[in-house]
């Protein structure tokens, strides 16, 4: 089973219902650390992507992610904005016109997105951001890769990201604007990471 557009906007249409339902524990994750924000924009963002679709939806799955990073970066306040819109950017741009969508190329398209926040951003894995939910994502994707159930990837992606949200806990933040409590920033979840954890679920219900 390969995936194609359709799972591209049921992913979307999850994500953007993930983004409603959990926004007030995003805000309240971003309130010790951050801009109390996170949530509001984040449910905002997505739901101007919905709007975009519904407008002219999508031929591909890659223009569907493609569309997504554009809205994202228009809409969304922060460094969630950029970051996200070019993760959504890069892993449309790697899987191209692709009318479907194989596990290799799914394990591609999430090694491109992370690599491009890792890019925009300039985090590593242990800075306590959204990097240290993509990152274990992206190798348990390229693990479950080759085999031709791209669910199992997507299964595995969204768990590991789910791991990598709780583990941010214990960490010192060392980028962005938790990074300027020092240790007042222990204990508290990554809301980028959870966020993330959110939209790779998502990605996975759709293929379900």
């Amino acid at each position: 089973m390969g995936l194609d557009v359709n799972w591209a906007l049921r992913w979307l249409t999850l994500a953007a219902a993930a983004m409603a339902e959990h926004r007030e524990e995003l805000i309240e994750l971003d309130r010790p650390i951050g801009d109390s924000d996170h949530g509001e924009n984040m449910d905002r963002g997505f739901k101007a992507v919905m709007a975009k679709i519904a407008e002219a939806p999508p031929e591909t799955a890659g223009a569907a992610l493609k569309l997504t990073a554009m809205t994202l970066m228009s809409k969304v306040g922060g460094a969630a904005g950029p970051l996200y819109g070019t993760a959504f950017l890069r892993a449309g741009t790697a899987l191209g016109e692709a009318a479907e969508i194989d596990s290799d190329t799914l394990a591609a398209a999430f090694r491109a997105a992370r690599d491009g926040i890792v890019a925009r951003g300039k985090a590593d894995s242990g800075d306590k951001t959204m990097v240290d939910a993509w990152t274990p994502a992206v190798d348990a994707a390229a693990s479950a890769a080759g085999d031709s159930d791209v669910l199992k990837v997507l299964l595995a992606a969204a768990e590991a990201a789910e791991a990598g949200a709780v583990a941010t806990d214990p960490m010192l933040a060392r980028k962005g604007r938790a990074s300027y409590l020092g240790e007042r920033s222990i204990g508290h979840r990554d809301p980028g990471a959870v966020s993330t954890a959110l939209i790779l679920r998502a990605a996975a219900g759709a293929a379900e």
